[in-house]
């Protein structure tokens, strides 16, 4: 597939400002989505589904919390889209604070920090050795319902205790199905995805307080986070639309300040849309919050031709999101709505995660009711094809250009 001589440049040159220097950059034939099946396979059931067309295919892994391991739109011997640690799998052996298996789709509770963190203890410092990912979404398995040759249904059912004391009973249904290109482009709201090769797929989520108190604001709500884990590249960003309009009225128009704020050479911000690259190589987040977020973003890798669009289903007239950063806050339902993170070293010296980059979504902060449940929706499509024909798509489903999404790079790499 062509790339352009400034792309090509680009790659070989092979230096960045900022964090680290990259020195690889990641290549299509790294890993087909058949290697990286088979490979799970050998520690955890995994479940292929299928559509109705062409060669899509989307692994899940049940005993994984449900989630979507990786996909492809080529079969077999396509590439495989999701960021998988193999390492871990091959180890076999839970770790204490997190198990950081990957996956495109992976179901999460929130809020991470904070006052009602389900991650840290009560009394405990908001810092990474009292960070602890809770078993029911790190370690235990969920349950399959029933499945076909298109679509999973598991549940789970789960008791949390947050940083306050406060102690949820709940249960999580997760529907995973793939998404045929029609469908993919009618909910993207394009024409076609001719010359493209394309795969989709959805999770559904539901969250239900099974327990006989009503979650209050005052002592703590809970949140649906959905986390899609993908390869990064040397020439991969995430973009990131928002609403236009005074930050007076609207709220800054990104939050970056998750570890620390990134970098400026690493991140544009212009009036509709946030981009951030993702080349794994720098550890640094960023959110958009519910006033400013769209129900999309995407990512785009220039070196492999992969536009990935991630949707979801983005409720009018909320804006109470739980608050994840690692402190004390003012205003714990003051959270972002879409995050996205680029995996990189804590220290100088020290392994990243990953690598990786995520995007991620949220549904608003829980006040359920015995019985009542909210459904948190995310999509994910993949198209693969020449740069003007996904260009086109970006346009129109992000609002965003290819050009601008690679343009980040002008300011991370040496010239």
């Amino acid at each position: 597939m062509r790339r352009s001589m400034t792309l090509l440049a680009l790659v070989s040159a092979g230096a960045l400002t900022g964090c680290t220097a990259v020195k690889s950059v990641r290549t299509a034939g790294s890993a087909t989505f058949g290697d990286d099946v088979a490979f799970a396979r050998k520690s955890t059931l995994v479940v292929v589904l299928s559509g109705s067309e062409g060669r899509a295919a989307v692994a899940v892994a049940p005993k994984l919390q449900g989630r979507v391991l990786t996909s492809t739109s080529s079969g077999q011997g396509g590439m495989s889209f999701g960021w998988i640690n193999r390492a871990l799998l091959a180890e076999g052996r839970p770790r204490p604070q997190i198990n950081c298996y990957g996956g495109e789709d992976r179901f999460w509770i929130g809020p991470e920090g904070g006052q009602f963190s389900i991650f840290f203890s009560k009394g405990a410092s908001f810092d990474m050795a009292h960070w602890f990912t809770p078993a029911p979404i790190d370690t235990e398995a969920f349950d399959v319902v029933s499945s076909s040759a298109a679509k999973i249904v598991m549940k789970k059912d789960m008791q949390l205790t947050n940083y306050a004391g406060t102690t949820f009973k709940l249960k999580v249904d997760r529907e995973v199905r793939v998404i045929d290109t029609s469908e993919a482009c009618q909910l993207l709201g394009l024409e076609n995805a001719e010359g493209l090769e394309t795969v989709g797929f959805e999770s559904a989520n539901t969250m239900t307080n099974t327990g006989d108190v009503a979650w209050d604001k005052a002592t703590g709500l809970l949140s649906i986070w959905i986390l899609g884990m993908f390869q990064p590249g040397t020439v991969t960003s995430v973009a990131i639309p928002f609403t236009p309009g005074p930050d007076e009225e609207l709220g800054p128009k990104v939050n970056d300040a998750y570890f620390g704020k990134v970098p400026e050479e690493r991140l544009s911000v212009t009036d509709g849309a946030v981009v951030f690259v993702a080349d794994g190589k720098c550890r640094s987040k960023i959110g958009v919050s519910p006033r400013r977020a769209k129900s999309v973003l995407g990512s785009y890798d220039a070196l492999n031709g992969v536009l990935t669009i991630v949707q979801y289903n983005k409720p009018e007239g909320k804006t109470d999101y739980v608050n994840s950063l690692w402190q004390e806050q003012e205003n714990p339902y003051g959270g972002d709505a879409v995050n996205a993170y680029n995996d990189g070293p804590a220290s100088p010296g020290a392994k990243p995660l990953g690598p990786f980059y995520e995007m991620e979504t949220s549904s608003p902060a829980a006040a359920l009711q015995p019985g009542e449940s909210i459904q948190h929706i995310h999509r994910t499509f993949h198209f693969t094809g020449p740069e003007p024909v996904l260009n086109a798509i970006a346009m129109k489903a992000l609002g965003v250009s290819v050009p601008r999404m690679m343009s980040v790079y002008t300011k991370v790499y040496a010239k």
